[in-house]
């Protein structure tokens, strides 16, 4: 039996969730629930609900025109009225971004994280590792969006150039062994990190292990994630508590101390608005990265005998997935690459491409455990391309969702595609980082980068 036959031979894992989105995307309370007003897709047009719902989740860097052609005809609506860019701003005008968060949480994220798919997800000793990290956005100019986000002017050495710009501060919380975003945030690069990490503590469950860099950790943000009944490990910086600053000083690696922390009068007005204690009980760790540099820790995980000090390195350098995350939004994606002007396209964009993303990352679950299962015979370990995924995902997303193909059959066949050129991993090899050249990374804006989906 080839491998071929194998696959079609029993379910796809997650052909339910597919089943589900398709539900879903179709479904009139759906759309009652996350059009703008009530009077919108109520009409017969060529845009209809699904339809732009789909088009958001094909974003691509061609014209939009080129784009609609494109997509109608794989659609196999030759004969419908051609829409115009006029047309699709103005039906994507009456859409909600919630509707794209909506199918992230409750159909994707919901899927994975069933009861009875709990063999198939990756833990750290029992807990699930969320990371929570920030990123900038260059957002487009236009006055709307200069209301809500603000502007910032460019300046060089010579002063202000004249030249004004929104940024936005995009804040995820990300699970970090399993690649899937289950909270993404835009606000004002006002707002602080910390401010939008305490929001999206809701979608951080009892039990989880909440990992953050040094910009977060504070003693509000420590005693309301310990309040809710999750754990967490930051970032020390070499000013911040006194039991961190000791453990620098002393500059040795694999040292854990555990002490209790009083929270400063400042912070007293803001923990008592959140009911939360002013006294904390922690463990500091000091781990030796490879270059040499010393790190330390603080984390609500106080046992010795469950939580070996040495595993914190590992577990703590896990956070870079997070930063990957991000690159892979702005790169593969190309996020910043704006497909409309106003703030609700901005929040279509981010939220279609998160969805995208952990759509990505379910579907290829079971093509990155079949390599993994073939491990033995290859002298590197093998991952999925994540090139070839997102790429079979743009390719066959309209089949999945739209087309009467059975979804069974095109998911083998993605499985088949993601499975195709897998990238070998390296253990232990390193890039020296190079300084930031600015010629550099205006070449490989340029000329180098490629968009994949």
């Amino acid at each position: 039996m080839g491998m071929n036959d194998t696959l079609s031979a029993s379910p796809h894992r997650w052909l339910h969730v597919i089943e589900h989105f398709q539900m879903r995307l179709f479904s009139p309370d759906f759309c009652a629930r996350h059009r703008r007003r009530a009077k919108d897709f109520t009409r017969q047009r060529v845009l209809t609900f699904p339809i732009v719902m789909l088009f958001l989740l094909q974003k691509t860097s061609k014209s939009v025109q080129r784009h609609l052609h494109a997509f109608f005809d794989r659609m196999g609506l030759r004969g419908a009225t051609p829409a115009t860019p006029g047309g699709w701003t103005q039906a994507r005008a009456k859409l909600s971004h919630t509707a794209l968060i909506e199918l992230n949480q409750e159909v994707v994220l919901a899927g994975f994280y069933a009861p009875e798919q709990k063999k198939h997800r990756r833990l750290w000793r029992g807990h699930r590792l969320l990371g929570c990290d920030g990123s900038l956005l260059r957002l487009p100019n236009h006055a709307e969006v200069f209301q809500e986000f603000g502007r910032q002017a460019v300046r060089n050495h010579r002063g202000a150039t004249g030249i004004q710009y929104s940024p936005a501060r995009l804040s995820v919380v990300y699970d970090l062994l399993n690649h899937l975003a289950l909270d993404a945030r835009l606000a004002p690069v006002a707002e602080s990190e910390v401010e939008l990490a305490l929001a999206q503590l809701e979608r951080v469950e009892r039990n989880d292990v909440l990992i953050w860099d040094r910009g977060f950790t504070g003693f509000v943000l420590m005693a309301q994630t310990v309040g809710g009944g999750a754990h967490f490990i930051g970032r020390c910086s070499a000013g911040s508590f006194l039991a961190a600053q000791q453990l620098f000083k002393a500059n040795r690696g694999g040292q854990s101390r555990t002490v209790r922390l009083l929270a400063n009068q400042h912070q007293w007005a803001e923990l008592e608005k959140r009911h939360l204690p002013r006294e904390l009980t922690v463990r500091f760790v000091s781990v030796r990265l490879p270059d040499g540099q010393l790190e330390v820790l603080v984390t609500s995980l106080l046992k010795e005998a469950l939580y070996p000090t040495p595993e914190f390195l590992e577990v703590y350098h896990w956070r870079w997935r997070q930063e990957t995350y991000f690159q892979m939004l702005k790169g593969r994606l190309d996020l910043e690459n704006w497909s409309g002007l106003t703030v609700e396209a901005v929040r279509q964009d981010v939220q279609a491409a998160v969805l995208v993303s952990n759509l990505e990352s379910l579907l290829s679950q079971p093509a990155q455990e079949a390599l993994e299962a073939g491990n033995a015979g290859r002298q590197y370990p093998a991952q999925v391309n994540r090139a070839n995924s997102y790429h079979a995902l743009k390719e066959k997303m309209l089949d999945l969702l739209w087309s009467a193909r059975p979804s069974q059959e095109v998911l083998q066949e993605m499985q088949i595609w993601m499975q195709s050129n897998p990238v070998t991993v390296r253990p232990d090899r390193k890039v020296p980082r190079r300084e930031f050249s600015a010629y550099r990374s205006y070449h490989h804006q340029r000329h180098v980068r490629k968009t994949l989906f």
